[in-house]
């Protein structure tokens, strides 16, 4: 069999990488690495304006190969300059603190426009004004308060708000009068507080952090805040073994729901009248704090406010309107879906009398306008694309400027800037280069910076003026010679057609640097079917900040693909993933096998897969799901089974109450099923996605008698950091290197 492949190689033209691996494949691979790229091969990928306080303008940080320089751009006149001298700052800075500075690389942080020609800044751990007009530096010596984040401070400055025994008071701050609000909070049933998303109880018997939080209105008369309940609420529990100085493992545990449990923290929205101390129980049902809620103030009218919030198993969202006054409320939106409702958004605009909604209900995620007055809903939008947010509303011309993928040629998840008037007509392009458009509106909403660019094109930086989109100014142009100079190749684009056997799907290929196209190379599947969002990047930066480029270099072609079921186009297309996530990944395969058809290089006898959290159940399933397909994987920080998960994620996208799909799709129910090599790995601190899955396919997987590899990182969460990362790196390269390409690894190499 053998002779028959080598045969067929020679006649095709095409041969295997015979070459072994050595360190300076290594070595070209981690100088892809971001670290050894960002401001050092490539710069300028991405400009953030730093907007002035006063809506004359704003300044950012321009990088060059010579170093950094800071920018100001002023509105009136419209012009760029340097945003102050630098090689005086650093003369005077380094006489008043006796140490050398680099004007080409000024070591400052916290820059803030104070008024025209004057700024501050912090360096060595003092903070300084610098005065452009008069070219002096100052030491700043005022210091903010720290602020209390367990009070909170009445608008008219009159009162504080604070708990004390599980119960809300205020206190006056003219004559420290205490006024207690509530009266029936105690422990694990408690008013004004929340239950953090990341918080930790270390110890059997220990007390939660503390939290803190309510909403003043603008008027100072009411305060809104919750009841946090946590009186049958159930814990998950983590082993920290990584404490030097201890010899025993601490106990961490946290408040954290699985899907279908009833045994969860809860929300009860709550408001008080401070004049009358009196309670008003919120219009709102008692709400599991993985979906919580959003309030707001009315801004028009005293004791008026707005909420919104999705029911459990996010099929039906609602937005209401609040009158504490009359105790009455009035229904302003509601959605359902027999799916999911994925992004519950309003844009309030009380002034102008009207609030904005999105909504699939006709196929495809598209803005409304409610009259508030009226209560009349009416479309904006229409049509077969994507509305992605709402940016601004000019009431003097009853326009909005909202972003949209899908409504132009080509690939439809690049955002484009449009406007549109109220009633639906003159829609207007307003950001017409063909890229993925990432905007920064200026306060005065006259104003975008435009950082603009596409996984092929690197990024311009433009200032445009708002109601035309007319470029002003440009500001940047990203600088990539570097790595091109390293031979940098963008990666591919490319279209397959979706499972449904109509649809298109769209992805990119990355290449070694030295690739030939008369070899062939084995492939590596980078995953993240997670229906919440998109992998395949759509901007330059993103394209080489995630590292593939650096994986590939150790002979391999990496594939990204978003596949039927993943978010930002059609409502069908999101919902091919509901109470299917198990299946997502035939996309990939059909993908894949599409693309050998016409791309001979791609070895699809060899394909590797990785991914992490959503994308660790992708590479885990992928080798029980296609067990003949995909034959090596790595799987980190995985949710293996998704009813040890949170509640939200897997409620959301595999439905509630919890029925036998989470049975079917799981991981764990399948590990008789593996034939290749897996490396499964996980934080053993991490509070995101618990470990408890994978030591739950581990024991699975030995019952099975399967052979596979485990990694624990004992004091890494959900995101492994510093060396950690680049241990967990280097292990999954050779990973593939060993298995996948079949070579002998290489484990000690430098990271620059």
């Amino acid at each position: 069999m053998k002779k028959i492949v080598t045969i067929f190689f020679v006649l095709s033209g095409l041969t295997a990488l015979t070459q072994p691996i050595s360190t300076q494949d290594y070595q070209r691979a981690v100088s892809f690495m971001w670290d050894n790229l960002n401001n050092k091969k490539v710069f300028n990928l991405h400009i953030v304006p730093n907007w002035f306080a006063d809506s004359t303008g704003f300044w950012f940080t321009h990088h060059s190969p010579a170093g950094k320089t800071y920018y100001q751009v002023t509105f009136k006149p419209l012009q760029k300059s340097v945003l102050f001298n630098h090689e005086l700052v650093a003369e005077k800075l380094g006489s008043q603190l006796n140490t050398p500075f680099d004007s080409k690389s000024l070591d400052i942080a916290a820059i803030t426009y104070l008024k025209p020609g004057q700024i501050s800044f912090t360096t060595k751990g003092k903070k300084f004004i610098w005065n452009s007009n008069q070219n002096t530096l100052s030491v700043d010596a005022t210091q903010e308060a720290p602020r209390n984040w367990l009070e909170s401070k009445s608008p008219d400055g009159k009162w504080i708000a604070y708990i004390e025994n599980y119960n809300l008071y205020i206190r006056s701050t003219e004559t420290g009068a205490v006024k207690q609000l509530s009266s029936r909070g105690y422990k694990n049933y408690e008013y004004a507080s929340f239950y953090g998303w990341s918080d930790m109880i270390e110890g059997e018997n220990s007390e939660r952090p503390k939290r803190f939080s309510v909403s003043w209105s603008p008027d100072s008369k009411w305060i809104q805040t919750s009841v946090c309940d946590l009186r049958y609420a159930q814990k998950m529990y983590l082993l920290d073994w990584s404490v030097d100085t201890l010899y025993r493992a601490r106990l961490l545990s946290y408040y954290r729901g699985s899907p279908g449990d009833t045994t969860i923290v809860h929300l009860e929205p709550v408001a008080f009248n401070i004049e009358t101390g009196k309670e008003f129980r919120l219009p709102l049902p008692r709400i599991a704090h993985e979906n919580g809620y959003f309030f707001r103030w009315s801004e028009v009218t005293n004791g008026v406010g707005y909420a919104s919030y999705r029911e459990r198993g996010f099929q039906k969202g609602h937005l209401i309107k609040v009158d504490l006054n009359t105790n009455q409320h009035t229904t302003l939106f509601t959605d359902s879906s027999t799916t999911n409702i994925d992004g519950f958004n309003y844009w309030l605009y009380e002034k102008a009398g009207w609030t904005f909604v999105t909504s699939e209900r006709s196929g495809w995620k598209q803005l409304y306008s409610i009259n508030l007055k009226t209560l009349e809903l009416k479309p904006v939008t229409q049509g077969n694309y994507f509305v992605s947010d709402v940016h601004h509303f000019d009431s003097k011309t009853n326009t909005l400027y909202f972003s949209a993928l899908g409504k132009e040629a080509g690939n439809p998840y690049q955002p484009y800037l449009y406007s549109i008037s109220l009633s639906g007509k003159n829609l207007k392009l307003l950001t017409p280069e063909p890229a993925t458009h990432t905007l920064a509106f200026a306060p005065n909403n006259n104003f975008i910076v435009d950082n603009y660019s596409t996984p092929v094109n690197p990024t311009v930086t433009v200032l445009r003026d708002v109601k035309t989109g007319k470029v002003l100014l440009e500001l940047a142009k990203a600088d990539v010679t570097g790595l091109q100079a390293m031979g940098y190749q963008a990666p591919e684009p490319f279209t397959a057609i979706g499972k449904d056997g109509v649809t298109p799907i769209y992805g990119l290929l990355w290449k070694p640097s030295d690739f030939d196209a008369t070899k062939k190379y084995p492939v590596i599947d980078h995953s993240y079917t997670g229906p919440h969002g998109n992998i395949v990047p759509t901007t330059y930066v993103r394209t080489i900040n995630i590292n593939n480029q650096a994986l590939a270099e150790l002979g391999f072609i990496i594939m990204m693909v978003d596949g039927l079921g993943t978010a930002n186009r059609s409502k069908a297309f999101h919902d091919y993933s509901y109470k299917k996530m198990g299946y997502n990944l035939q996309d990939h395969v059909n993908a894949l096998q599409q693309l050998a058809k016409t791309k001979p290089w791609l070895d699809i006898t060899r394909v590797g897969i990785f991914g992490h959290s959503a994308g660790g159940y992708d590479a885990g399933h992928a080798l029980l799901q296609y067990p003949d397909f995909y034959k090596v994987g790595v799987a980190s920080s995985a949710d293996h089974d998704f009813r040890m998960e949170k509640a939200w994620w897997p409620e959301m996208y595999m439905g509630w109450p919890v029925d036998t799909a989470y049975h079917n799709q799981s991981s764990i129910t399948m590990a008789k099923n593996l034939k290749g090599k897996l490396l499964i790995t996980h934080g053993g601190i991490d509070e995101n996605v618990n470990p408890s899955a994978t030591l739950k396919l581990a024991e699975m997987l030995q019952r099975a008698d399967k052979q596979f590899d485990l990694m624990i990182f004992p004091s890494q969460r959900h995101g492994y950091i510093g060396d950690h990362q680049r241990y967990f790196t280097k292990l999954r390269w050779n990973y593939f290197v060993k298995h996948l390409r079949g070579d002998e690894p290489v484990w000690e190499f430098a990271w620059k």
